[in-house]
C-alpha cells in the first residue's frame, strides 16, 4: 500500500509502535541506519506486540541507498520546517512517507535537496514537534483516506 521510512530512528518504542501501524495497514517499513537501538531490543518488540511476522521490513545504510533502489518513486518528507501541509499533498499507493530521527528530524541537507517534497503536520508554533509514532500514524491514515482505505475494513 504505502511505505513508511524512518531515517535514523533513536527510540525503540516509537519504531515498535510504527511497525505495528505498518502491520495493521499493510504498509512496508523502511529503516535507514544507523539505528539508535538493536533490532532485537525488547522495548521495540514489546511496542510492536506479536505483529512482527506480519511486517514487511527493509534496511538501508543511507537514505541515498533507498532513493537509488526506488528511483521512480515519490517521497514525502515530513518536517516541522516545511511550508506545505500534509493534507495538501495527493498520495498514491506506493508512495514513501519519510520521517527523521526524534531529536533532529531529517536534517537540513536532505530537506534542502528535496524541499519540493517536504510537508508538515500543523501544530502550535511555540512547540517543537509531535511524537514520531503519532506523526507516522497521522500521515499514513491521511494517505489511506485519500485512497479509500484500500482493502482495510
Amino acid at each position: 500500500m504505502f511505505n513508511i521510512v524512518l531515517v535514523e530512528p533513536q527510540i525503540p518504542q516509537n519504531t515498535g509502535n510504527i511497525s505495528r501501524t505498518c502491520a495493521v495497514t499493510g504498509c512496508s517499513l523502511h529503516l535507514v541506519e544507523p539505528l539508535g537501538f538493536k533490532i532485537d531490543d525488547k522495548k521495540l518488540k514489546r511496542a510492536g506486540l506479536d505483529y512482527w511476522s506480519e511486517l514487511d521490513i527493509h534496511y538501508y545504510s543511507s537514505f541515498e541507498e533507498l532513493e537509488q533502489r526506488y528511483p521512480n518513486s515519490r517521497f514525502f518528507l515530513f518536517s516541522t520546517h516545511a511550508e506545505r501541509s500534509y493534507t495538501e499533498a495527493s498520495y498514491r499507493p506506493g508512495d514513501f512517507l519519510v520521517f527523521g530521527k526524534e531529536t533532529a528530524g531529517l536534517g537540513e541537507e536532505l530537506l534542502k535537496r528535496r524541499s519540493e517534497d517536504a510537508v508538515r503536520i500543523p501544530m502550535r508554533k511555540t512547540l517543537r514537534s509531535l511524537n514520531l509514532s503519532n506523526s507516522a500514524a497521522i500521515a499514513v491514515y491521511e494517505a489511506l483516506r485519500q485512497n479509500g482505505f484500500g482493502e482495510l475494513v
